[in-house]
């Protein structure tokens, strides 16, 4: 029997970066594709600000194909939806049996999932749900995942948080009850190493942007070095 064909829901961060080398050491399991929302105007993935320069660079060092959809005003308008449903439609047409999430904890968000999926001929995946968080943070970093914090709630972390390295000594700073994870919010991150890529993506840390109780980092990409962190 062959393997079975998944495909990944994408944002460059931590967890979906961790849950797709779970999946490729699943010999059941073949990984391809990434899907991933991009903000028409910036062309940027949403919440973790980052341009879409990175997130092809990314896909490239994956050696997988990226499908991308623009969501304008949230995620249901019906431009949106329609890009979905041709994303998914092309998954089918591919025999892709799966879309795998990274998601942890949050039953609504999963809830949520599930419905829109309905209907689709397509299963989900949850590969890290209900894993310990700590224990998972301490594992991607164990794992030789290279990973920067591009994204925070002030409402949960200082802005000196932000441009760190999510690394032992990160996850020894937190507050108590800030989770180890960010899985409610408190921060997002973009992996630039680690064991399923090709080669290392070299960024340098731009400017600071705060969006209400948000803040951001912009990365850039950069020929020739890795980042200076923290």
């Amino acid at each position: 029997m062959g393997k079975v064909k998944v495909w990944l829901s994408w944002s460059t961060g931590k967890d979906c970066a961790y849950a797709l080398h779970q999946l490729k050491s699943d010999k059941k399991y073949e990984i391809t594709g990434l899907v991933t929302t991009l903000r028409p105007t910036s062309r940027s993935v949403a919440m973790h600000n980052i341009p879409e320069e990175l997130l092809k660079r990314q896909a490239s060092e994956l050696g997988l194909p990226l499908y991308c959809a623009e969501a304008g005003i949230g995620e249901h308008d019906q431009s949106f939806e329609q890009q979905m449903r041709k994303i998914l439609k092309t998954a089918s047409e591919q025999a892709v049996s799966y879309i795998a999430f990274g998601d942890l904890f949050l039953k609504d968000i999963r809830s949520s999932r599930e419905e829109k999926m309905k209907g689709t001929g397509i299963e989900l995946l949850f590969p890290l749900w209900k894993k310990p968080t700590r224990d998972l943070a301490k594992s991607m970093i164990h794992s030789g995942f290279k990973t920067i914090v591009v994204s925070i709630n002030l409402k949960a972390l200082p802005i000196s948080f932000l441009g760190r390295s999510f690394d032992e000594k990160f996850l020894s700073d937190l507050p108590p009850n800030v989770d180890p994870c960010g899985e409610n919010g408190e921060f997002h991150t973009f992996v630039f190493d680690g064991p399923i890529f090709r080669h290392p993506i070299s960024v340098d840390l731009g400017e600071t942007k705060i969006e209400g109780d948000h803040a951001f980092i912009q990365l850039k990409g950069t020929p020739a070095f890795r980042p200076t962190l923290p």
